[in-house]
């Protein structure tokens, strides 16, 4: 039952939220060039009374049109809201739909991301103290460097993986007692095969948690059942953030998978990515995300093009829940048609990863005629390919060749996995 005191704080926390979004619209209504352009109206001042008004006046922010603006005023573009000299951080995006974009803050935005990952640390159980191990390469992708900064200043000690190979990382995490990991669901089963490979025993590590990143599959249960069974029942911890908004998820309470989107800092929406219209909870659609804290380069109503299924609600506190059931569930742009199947990458992941003896995957894509048409390699048995086979037609009921192949034939990833190939 929520009490009185909890419905105060809520009134509260719903003021507080929405004073936010008018305090960003009202600084780059003045100072930003692309906001200006992108959104003319707001130019002259719109009075807003709520978020339903918010969404009908503001346009999409699209990836694409941050990309031309950038390609139009190199290097940075003009969704700045300061003078250059005003931002400290640089970064770009992993450029995995095109050329990576860089992408500037200022000491304020900066320290508003690490507030963000402060609350997924919070969440995962992260105390002061605690040892963390970041599996990252720490170069201009975001990546885990705010993750870095924040346990920094909850007072964790924190140890950088940069520049060392998968080994030499392995022996860190034991020789220093890691409590807890950060890294994508890919490169946390990797960090396994090596030291199966160079025979680094693994029983006496210290691991508590495992933070994930970087990649869908940290809420998909098979996923997460295989990372904690090979890391002797180490705890799961899925997170959810781009270069373009931030920190913007932590795992929902309770251990089970799936996001809870950070509503203090985030305004969140689902529309279906073809009409653009707002969809019901528990269909799925295309998560939209304004940024209310991150002045200096901010997006509003910025189609992250990923899929997810919402579930609002409230908590014992009366404060409103955004949840992505399942977490990230796929990429809008990944979608597929086979035969008249759609097909996400995700959806695919999910099937293999059910089978222990795969360590990588390559699905290759080829045109035959008019029809697209799949084929998979797997680096494990011939036996395995063919129940793997026999898994994908039960799920999809669709026939998609599966070949075995040597264990090795496919580099691994320490950031965002690529496994779908044109043939």
């Amino acid at each position: 039952m929520i009490q009185s005191a909890d419905l105060q704080s809520a009134d509260q926390w719903k003021a507080d939220r929405w004073s936010r979004l008018l305090g960003l619209i009202e600084e780059i209504a003045v100072h930003n060039g692309f906001q200006q352009k992108h959104w003319p109206k707001n130019k002259g001042g719109v009075e807003l009374k709520d978020f339903t008004q918010f969404q009908e006046e503001c346009p999409f922010t699209t990836k694409d049109q941050l990309a031309r603006d950038r390609a139009e005023n190199p290097p940075y573009g003009t969704n700045l809201t300061y003078p250059i000299n005003q931002y400290t951080r640089y970064n770009q995006t992993s450029g995995t739909l095109g050329e990576p974009m860089a992408w500037l803050d200022t000491p304020g935005d900066w320290q508003w991301m690490l507030e963000n990952w402060n609350v997924v640390l919070k969440n995962a159980g992260v105390r002061k103290g605690a040892k963390c191990f970041f599996a990252f390469s720490f170069g201009p992708f975001l990546g885990f460097w705010t993750a870095y900064e924040a346990a920094m200043q909850r007072g964790c000690l924190c140890i950088p993986g940069g520049g060392q190979s998968s080994e030499q990382r392995l022996k860190i995490i034991l020789e220093q007692g890691v409590e807890y990991l950060f890294c994508t669901p890919t490169y946390a089963l990797h960090l396994l095969e090596v030291a199966n490979e160079a025979g680094i025993d693994l029983s006496g590590n210290q691991l508590r948690s495992i933070i994930v990143a970087g990649e869908t599959g940290g809420s998909e249960k098979g996923m997460r059942e295989k990372i904690s069974k090979q890391w002797n029942g180490v705890q799961i911890y899925d997170h959810y953030g781009m270069t373009e908004v931030g920190p913007v998820a932590y795992e929902i309470p309770g251990q089970l998978g799936g996001l809870r989107i950070i509503q203090e800092s985030y305004f969140a929406e689902v529309v279906d990515p073809q009409s653009e219209q707002s969809i019901p909870n528990g269909e799925l659609g295309e998560l939209v995300l304004t940024t209310l804290g991150r002045v200096g380069c901010p997006v509003l109503r910025y189609r992250s093009g990923d899929l997810v299924k919402v579930e609002e609600g409230v908590d014992e506190k009366g404060i409103s829940t955004f949840d992505l059931i399942g977490g990230i569930l796929g990429r809008a742009d990944d979608m597929v048609v086979v035969r008249g199947v759609n097909l996400y990458p995700a959806s695919v992941d999910a099937v293999i990863r059910k089978f222990d003896e795969v360590q990588e995957y390559r699905v290759y894509k080829e045109r035959v005629g008019s029809m697209l048409e799949l084929t998979i390699e797997v680096e494990a048995s011939l036996e395995v390919a063919i129940l793997i086979e026999v898994a994908l037609k039960e799920s999809f009921s669709l026939r998609i060749p599966v070949e075995s192949v040597d264990r090795g034939t496919f580099p691994r990833f320490e950031m965002k996995a690529k496994r779908w190939e044109d043939k």
